[in-house]
Order: structure tokens, then C-alpha cells, then sequence
């Protein structure tokens, strides 16, 4: 089979990758030349886990390439994937479209003999519909149909998660377009993954209704690490307590400084305002995304707390900038809310990540990017840490402690223990977590 992904981003490049795995000729469309050019010399754009090996493998075995021209991808291809941008359109939170249609209409207009138009990027209810009108309107004659087919990769383990899903989603209306969409995903018909035909709509609302739920769980243990923090409880064993009941799970119930990235923001967003705009309103989501925005703000002022109060003069550390480990991505991150905030309050901040710097020099002014975390920590009086890099679990705190003015640590992932750090010597803040509470001191233990 032969496909057309339109758009070299996080999710066309991913998955026009992964589909050239399965066996499938994959030609990866982009406006951006120099974007294709770097492609095409095996450079990256993205920081993935394990693409850069996948993308080299597949070229070589030219099943995958690059290329400028829509045209020429799309002309004799089974299925062409819009896997362009959907930002959030300022001011509003809805879903800016325009790369969506402009592609539609560029795809109509290539378009020889039956064609499968796919949307894989996230768009809300009813885009599948519009995709259709667009591409009848700009070529009556044409031979195809639309299908949505959400992702659900998450950053930094994506190549798996497209490999090994835990469902795929196809809105298909036809058999035809049915049957080319299960050729494609053959190989994980081999393995079993459940795979699930509905309408355009229902596919469409699949993914958003998704994406919010994980929003709302984040959110939701984050409120409740604030009350244990009141109440003398330890967020993780709560956590742990109730991801057992397999109703809830565990996975998501991590407290922290808010979710950020790619998708959650701009999904929770636009989903409230397709809501509002239908007249069924999603209080829960609504009140999801003010407390989200509201929470980098909280632990900013827990940073700027835990300096005594006023950071003037004071120089503060800080590790992880990514909104997550295992990508660069720093779309929506905590840092460009709390490294500001910090700047606001006088410190001079000293930063590191070991992949986001580069995108992060573009977003955030102002701070010194460091070779190392211990390079950032050098003559810190306040240390904070905001992503969970792996790097950054096991610090040797003898040489943090030389290397700072105060042993002062703010670790917003508890990736620390409250009771080791205090034998270290540090004053240590976390979530969720009050001192001198933590999981050693409360005793709690899975049999």
C-alpha cells in the first residue's frame, strides 16, 4: 500500500515512520523546505526517543521519503493522512482549522482515481464533515472518502505507543473506506489490539473526550495533594490507594505543577468551546482548564516561598524545562509560567535540560542555559526542580550541597524522599507532601 502524510510534525513524522514500518511506502509532504532538506540528510526536527533510528532504517529500505510536493505525493496514493497543526486560535481557545482545509484543498485537487482522506490530526466534532464538503466543492468528480483516526501518542514513548496501542479508532462510513483503513493496520490485527469502527463524529469526540478525562485526572490529584498537604496525608499513598481499585487506575495520578504540552491544553480548551458553542456546556472541564492555569501560578509562589519569601538578589537553579521527560517539547510547559514568575520576583535563574534548551532559548529570555544541572546549581541559594528527567533522580547531594549557597530544594515532582533529604541537610518542599510527612514516615506498605 501507499500512503501521504501531510505534515512533518510531532504526529505525521511519527507516524508516517511507524506506518513504514508495517510495510507500508510512506511519502511525508511539508511546506517547510528546510525542514524537508533536514530530513532528507537524516536529521530530526523533534527529540524522540528511538525516530532517528526508525526514520535512517526505513529510508534506507526506501519505504520512507520527504518531499515539498503535495501533488506528487498524493497522485496514485491509497490513503492521504492530514497530519497538519491544530493550535488553539487566539483569544478564543477554538481550534484553529486553516491547515486542516487549506490541505483538503490541495489534496482534492491531486487526487486520481479512489482516495481515502484521513484527518489524524486532533480536530473537534464535525471537521471530518467539512473536509468532505471542502474536497466535493473543489472537485465534484472525485472518487473518495473522508475517515478520522485519531493519535494517541504520548511524547517520548510514541513509537511504542503507535506500535503496540491500547486501541486504534477509525470513523469510516463505507466499506471501502473500511477496508482500506484495516490493510493498513494489518499488522496490529496480527497482534489483536482492538480496534474500533465508528462514525466521523464519534471518532472525533473519542479523542477529545480522551484527552480532557487525563486532563481532569491530573488536575484532580493535584486539588487533593493540596488538601493533604492541609491535612497531615501523603498524596502518593492516597494515589496509590486508590489507583488500585481498577475502576480508577493508577496511571495520570501523579501530583505536580500542571500538565502542559502539545495536547491537553489546546484539547481541554477546544472541547470547552465546542461544548458551549452546541449548548452542553462541560463545567467540569471549564473549571479542569482555570485551575490548570491557576496551578503554575501556585507553584511559582511555592518556589518564591520557599526563598523566604523574596528572591531579589538570589540566584535560583532550576532543572527540567520540557513539560515532560523524553521530549523537547515545550509547548504549554509549567517553566514559561514559573522561570517568569521567578524573574518577576528578582531571582537570577540558572537553567538546564538535558533536550528542551535550544527551544526553550526561543520562548524564555533572560535566564542562563547551562552545560549541566550541577553547572546550573553552581552558587544557586535555591534549587527547584520542574521535570522529571531520569538524570535528575539521582543527584549526589553531597556535591549539591557544596555546590550551592543554601541547601534549599523545591522538587515539584517528588522525585525525592522528604525523610532522606532531611538526613542530607536540605530544607526540601515537594507536592502533596507535608513536612515532615512522607511515604517513609506514614509507614504506608503494599502487601
Amino acid at each position: 500500500m501507499r500512503i501521504a502524510m501531510i505534515g512533518t510534525g510531532y504526529v505525521g513524522l511519527v507516524s508516517g515512520a511507524c506506518f513504514s514500518e508495517f510495510g507500508v511506502t510512506v511519502t511525508c509532504v511539508d511546506k517547510d523546505e528546510s525542514k524537508i532538506e533536514r530530513l532528507k540528510r537524516g536529521e530530526i526536527p523533534i527529540y524522540e526517543p528511538g525516530l532517528d533510528k526508525l526514520v535512517a532504517s526505513n529510508v534506507a529500505a526506501g519505504r520512507l521519503e520527504f518531499t515539498t510536493e503535495l501533488a506528487e505525493a498524493v497522485t496514485g496514493a491509497d490513503a492521504v493522512f492530514i497530519a497538519v497543526g491544530t493550535p488553539s486560535r487566539r483569544g478564543d481557545g477554538h481550534a484553529d482549522l486553516s491547515y486542516v482545509y487549506g490541505a483538503a484543498e490541495e489534496i482534492a485537487r491531486a487526487m486520481d482515481g479512489y482516495t481515502v482522506v484521513v484527518t489524524k490530526s486532533t480536530v473537534p466534532v464535525g471537521t471530518g464533515r467539512e473536509v468532505e464538503k471542502i474536497i466535493r466543492a473543489t472537485r465534484p468528480d472525485a472518487d473518495f472518502d473522508v475517515v478520522s483516526n485519531p493519535e494517541f501518542l504520548r511524547e517520548g514513548s510514541a513509537i511504542n505507543d503507535f506500535m503496540r496501542p491500547d486501541r486504534v479508532v477509525i470513523g469510516a462510513e463505507t466499506d471501502r473506506a473500511r477496508e482500506v483503513m484495516r490493510g493498513l493496520y494489518r499488522v496490529l490485527y496480527l497482534i489483536e489490539t482492538p480496534i474500533l469502527f465508528t462514525n466521523l463524529e464519534t471518532s472525533e469526540m473519542i479523542k477529545y473526550a480522551a484527552n480532557t478525562f487525563l486532563a481532569a485526572k491530573i488536575t484532580f490529584i493535584n486539588e487533593v495533594a493540596d488538601l493533604c498537604e492541609k491535612a497531615g496525608a501523603d498524596v502518593h499513598d492516597v494515589a496509590k490507594g486508590i489507583g488500585l481499585d481498577n475502576r480508577i487506575g493508577r496511571k495520570f495520578l501523579h501530583p505536580g505543577p500542571g500538565y502542559g504540552g502539545s495536547c491537553f491544553p489546546k484539547d481541554t480548551l477546544a472541547l470547552v468551546r465546542t461544548a458551549r458553542d452546541l449548548g452542553s456546556p462541560l463545567r467540569i472541564i471549564e473549571t479542569v482548564v482555570d485551575i490548570n492555569a491557576k496551578r503554575k501560578k501556585a507553584m511559582a509562589d511555592r518556589i518564591i516561598a520557599a526563598g523566604g519569601g523574596d528572591l531579589s538578589g538570589k540566584t535560583v537553579a532550576v532543572l527540567g524545562l520540557a513539560f515532560k521527560p523524553n521530549t523537547d517539547d515545550m509547548r504549554d510547559a509549567p517553566a514559561l509560567d514559573i522561570v517568569p514568575a521567578l524573574l518577576e520576583a528578582g531571582a537570577t535563574v540558572r537553567a538546564f535540560d538535558p533536550e528542551s534548551m535550544d527551544e526553550a532559548k526561543k520562548l524564555l529570555d533572560g535566564i542562563t542555559y547551562c552545560d549541566s544541572a550541577y553547572d546550573a546549581m553552581e552558587g544557586a541559594d535555591l534549587l527547584a526542580i520542574l521535570t522529571e528527567w531520569n538524570e535528575f533522580r539521582s543527584l549526589d547531594l553531597a556535591r549539591v550541597k557544596d555546590l550551592m549557597t543554601e541547601p534549599v530544594m523545591v522538587d515539584l515532582r517528588n522525585i525525592y524522599e522528604p525523610a532522606m533529604m532531611a538526613e542530607a541537610g536540605f530544607a526540601y518542599t515537594s507536592v502533596g507532601r507535608p513536612w515532615p510527612y512522607g511515604r517513609k514516615a506514614s509507614g504506608a506498605v503494599e502487601d
